[in-house]
């Protein structure tokens, strides 16, 4: 199977349980999120070579914002390269962050910028996420709200709370897995 064909195949597989997830299905949403965690992970593995809870903090950072922008899906488009947009934004986020020079180099998607999801603050947005963080402890909610949404670098956020550069870390990578097993339904 070449891989146009298997990528045809998962956007036929996937976009219905999406669009189903849409209208209320916890269980296709959760086969989903699965799936596409899977295939979030091959896709910064790819081009990420850092350690492994790098990358599934990544993953975890993509699924809540696929969560997050849920709203601003258009049925009429591929699924894939929505996902993959929003994907390739958080890519770059981490690459700013961590002030990598590579942030500079990767390739331009080929999807026009016409399909390119908007980023908009919505206000269903605002309180999914407010209710998300308030759900985990106080240091968890403070870590990822000053490096994923802040953008303030792992240095700054952990002078600001107090706490080593490595409490923070792990901080940030345990509240990220707990909001993704709530999106989960876990």
């Amino acid at each position: 199977m070449n891989p146009n064909d298997a990528l045809d195949a998962l956007e036929a597989r996937l976009r219905p349980q999406w669009l189903q997830a849409r209208d209320g299905d916890e269980a296709a949403y959760r086969r989903c999120l699965d799936a596409l965690a899977r295939r979030l992970r091959g896709y910064f593995g790819r081009r990420l070579h850092g350690p492994v809870d790098e990358i599934e903090d990544l993953v975890q950072e993509t699924l809540l914002a696929l969560h997050l922008q849920r709203g601003t899906y258009d049925p009429t488009l591929p699924l894939l390269a929505w996902v993959h947009a929003i994907a390739r934004h958080k890519l770059v986020d981490l690459l700013r962050r961590h002030g990598r020079k590579e942030a500079l180099h990767l390739p331009l998607d080929d999807l026009p910028e016409a399909l390119h999801p908007s980023v908009d603050d919505e206000p269903d947005a605002r309180h999914d996420i407010a209710r998300l963080l308030a759900s985990l402890p106080a240091a968890q909610q403070h870590a990822i709200v000053r490096t994923k949404l802040e953008g303030l670098s792992v240095a700054e956020a952990a002078r600001l709370g107090n706490v080593s550069e490595s409490a923070l870390k792990v901080q940030v990578h345990r509240g990220l897995k707990k909001l993704a097993e709530r999106l989960r339904g876990g």
